[in-house]
């Protein structure tokens, strides 16, 4: 029997094996010992989410480039017989319940052995530290170039993550959880999708959300990185060029200056300091921005114009006052995004020991403006407070 039609018989008598490891319980599967490493040195295929459907994003390693392309899983059993039958000589599945290992002789003999984990349905002693002890799953994996995180420093060459830039490399990540979040609201949005971040910086991620939603949700995507900082942009412009990441522009100039006459879609902000994160939330919805996520730091406005007689006990010591400065700050920007019909959140960004600025507020637009709706939480906190924010003059001056 010639070695493709061993290999189809093999794939047709455990299709129901091979299929029971296609699911969100897969860890990954990975083919190596190729017969031309050339060509193709490697391919992993791991499950993940998009758009709230379980697809498996196959990474192609061809030299120094990497290739991502997602997959359904009837398409999953099509490429290992491709791949056994033309690239590689083994193939290892890594589910939480089981491995297997299929390896291709030199004769072009078939053979695989499956050993069974610990279930940790039975109730076995090693199921909990079997989880525990899973290695943790980034929506960028560990140990996989990309070039974006290359070009920045964050990854060497090789992938490795280098000493300095990993609690960066888990900031990245823990974002994109957040945009992956918002994916499916993104999913009545015109074709292209038109994002806007506000003061980008360095924009690591800025060039991450470009990489997930254009490279592994294969979505269609414009940006604008806007930052004050020529040197920044021009930097920045030269990496996307480099990359070729077409759609992905970065501007100098200021959010209280900013105009945009086409249909955007989201608006971020990271660290806009004090008054600029209301300007870029004015500006967010006066567009209909379908989705808004902002940073906020440096909220000195409220710390500065505070007048309340009730909380002099405890503003009258400098540090309790500027930190419950910033979170009634937030509070009220919440609560003033509430107002104008978006579903809004306040989640952790990342640990309070890597920064204490670390809250992130998440908007999504369910509604049109309902007249009142909020509007005495936000007036009443306030009246309360001695005074208003930035944004609630912005949002009554675009009213009037």
């Amino acid at each position: 029997m010639e070695f493709g039609q061993e290999l189809q018989s093999f794939i047709d008598r455990n299709q129901n094996i091979l299929e029971g490891f296609l699911d969100e319980n897969l860890e990954q599967i990975v083919f190596s010992n190729p017969r031309d490493k050339e060509k193709l040195s490697k391919v992993k295929i791991r499950p993940i989410k998009v758009r709230n459907s379980l697809m498996f994003q196959e990474t192609r390693y061809v030299g120094a480039q990497v290739f991502h392309k997602n997959k359904k899983k009837e398409e999953v059993l099509k490429l290992l017989y491709q791949l056994l039958a033309t690239s590689f000589k083994q193939c290892e599945i890594k589910h939480t319940l089981a491995l297997a290992v299929i390896l291709v002789s030199k004769k072009g003999k078939l053979s695989w052995k499956i050993k069974r984990l610990q279930d940790k349905e039975a109730g076995d002693p090693g199921a909990s530290s079997l989880e525990h002890n899973r290695k943790k799953q980034y929506i960028l994996p560990q140990e996989e170039p990309v070039d974006f995180l290359v070009e920045l420093g964050v990854q060497a060459p090789d992938g490795r993550i280098h000493q300095k830039y990993y609690d960066k490399f888990k900031q990245i990540n823990r974002y994109l959880e957040f945009i992956r979040d918002i994916a499916d609201d993104l999913e009545q949005a015109q074709e292209t999708l038109r994002i806007v971040d506000f003061g980008c910086g360095k924009s690591y991620l800025t060039f991450a959300m470009y990489y997930y939603l254009k490279k592994m949700l294969d979505r269609q995507v414009e940006i604008i990185g806007l930052d004050l900082k020529q040197d920044v942009i021009t930097h920045c412009n030269d990496i996307a060029k480099k990359l070729g990441y077409e759609g992905l522009t970065f501007l100098c100039g200021d959010i209280k200056d900013y105009e945009e006459s086409r249909q955007v879609d989201m608006v971020v902000t990271l660290h806009a300091c004090d008054t600029a994160t209301d300007y870029a939330i004015a500006q967010a919805i006066s567009w209909g921005a379908k989705v808004i996520m902002v940073v906020p730091c440096c909220q000195h406005e409220l710390n500065k114009k505070l007048q309340c007689k009730a909380l002099e006990p405890a503003t009258r010591y400098g540090l309790i006052k500027e930190r419950m400065s910033a979170l009634l700050t937030d509070a009220m920007r919440a609560n003033l995004l509430e107002e104008q019909g978006y579903d809004t959140q306040i989640l952790e960004f990342i640990d309070m020991e890597h920064t204490p600025k670390n809250l992130l507020i998440r908007g999504v637009r369910k509604s049109k403006m309902k007249a009142g709706h909020r509007r005495a939480y936000a007036d009443e906190l306030a009246n309360f407070l001695g005074t208003e924010l930035t944004l609630n003059q912005l949002l009554k001056e675009s009213t009037d």
